[in-house]
């Protein structure tokens, strides 16, 4: 029996490898696509489908996790950079699915592989090399915001004409203006996405946090958690001005209604205040007693704030709004748990992997009833499974 049991150990630890993240490998999975939501509309004398949403199924080997992970990428991006960096490493989407996770990634309606339809769609915009440069690659070149000369872990030099840049630049797609207009397309074929597949863990970054917020208000009981990559803020306005005349999100997190308790039938209902957050840094809460976002007090969201991004300015400020809306809402700022040098672009930077591993999947375990591996050990080490197999 010794001998049987050597090698049911031995096949336990080999497939618990084989699922680990390979560096110079991907990890075995299927992969599908499909697209949701979406309608037939007028264009000229004839028809076309607006609004739906491509989606890519990545299916690992061995699923050991209990729910999928949905990426909806920010501004400019498309499902494909979650695949790998611009520098050629594997990209989060291996990892997870390592980690024993199925993972499904989009292209927003109206950008990449989902069409945009020109006559139907809204006006488009593509954001220019420069501003990627001084806000996501080559921060410290600029110097915009305190934190941006602390950006080390950008592959490469991050300007025009580098290689890992223009392999980046290249990838960047024109994206709808209106914010509305994508809040709103997003969260109608979001919706369906998640009638069609079941509950999920939420991943978005940037521009899409603002979508899935509401997202998860249409369907609080198929979004399990979120993750919020330096998500859209801060409440109300924009980063770069403090006056209240350019409100941009009326709805504190979002530019579309989502549902608060005590109701409201406007914007104008929301009342809010100007609160100082540094000796130079002043943004808006609202004002005590905080509406509650009653749809998403039972969602713990994490928020993940790089070291040297411009979020690191006023990431606090929507984390405040969250809590004081009743939401279950953790904040992680990398440096302080000794992951230094971060841009905005965290997914794609050096020590992305890390970000992954020690952050976020590790806040997934603690947040989630997650499935065992074989031999009912739950997310062992290599040694702790080796051990227990003498």
């Amino acid at each position: 029996m010794r001998p049987l049991r050597f090698l049911g150990c031995l096949w336990g630890l080999l497939s618990v490898q084989a699922l680990r993240f390979s560096e110079g490998g991907g990890t075995l999975h299927t992969r599908r696509f499909f697209f949701v939501g979406g309608s037939y509309v007028k264009q000229g004398k004839s028809e076309v489908v607006h609004g739906q949403m491509y989606v890519e199924r990545l299916t690992p080997a061995k699923v050991t996790q209990d729910f999928p992970i949905l990426f909806i990428h920010g501004l400019g991006m498309t499902g494909s950079n979650l695949i790998n960096t611009p520098d050629g490493r594997a990209g989060w989407a291996d990892y997870f699915l390592a980690e024993g996770y199925e993972v499904y990634l989009v292209d927003q309606p109206g950008r990449g592989r989902s069409a945009w339809k020109e006559g139907v769609d809204g006006n488009q915009i593509t954001v220019g090399a420069t501003w990627i440069e001084s806000h996501f690659t080559a921060t410290r070149n600029y110097g915009l915001w305190p934190q941006a000369s602390l950006h080390t872990q950008w592959p490469g030099n991050g300007t025009v004409g580098d290689p890992i840049f223009d392999e980046f630049y290249k990838s960047v797609m024109p994206s709808l203006v209106s914010s509305v207009e994508s809040s709103l397309l997003v969260t109608a074929a979001g919706s369906n996405l998640l009638d069609i597949i079941g509950p999920v863990i939420l991943i978005t970054h940037s521009q899409s946090g603002q979508f899935g917020w509401p997202l998860a208000d249409a369907r609080p009981s198929k979004v399990k958690a979120i993750v919020a990559l330096e998500p859209s803020g801060p409440p109300f306005d924009n980063p770069s001005t403090l006056s209240v005349s350019s409100l941009v999100r009326p709805y504190g997190l979002t530019e579309i209604p989502i549902a608060f308790d005590p109701p409201i039938s406007s914007p104008a209902d929301l009342n809010y205040h100007a609160v100082k957050v540094t000796s130079d840094y002043t943004c808006y809460q609202q004002v005590p007693p905080a509406r509650q976002m009653v749809n998403l007090v039972d969602i713990p969201v994490l928020v993940v704030t790089a070291e040297a991004s411009y979020h690191a300015v006023y990431d606090d400020c929507t984390v405040q709004f969250l809590a004081e809306a009743g939401v279950n809402v953790k904040h992680v700022q990398l440096e302080d748990v000794g992951i230094r040098g971060n841009g905005h672009m965290i997914f794609m930077e050096k020590n992305s992997l890390q970000i992954a591993e020690d952050v976020i999947n590790r806040w997934l375990q603690q947040s989630l009833t997650s499935s065992c591996l074989a031999f009912d050990l739950c997310y062992a080490s290599y040694f702790e499974f080796s051990q227990s197999c003498l």
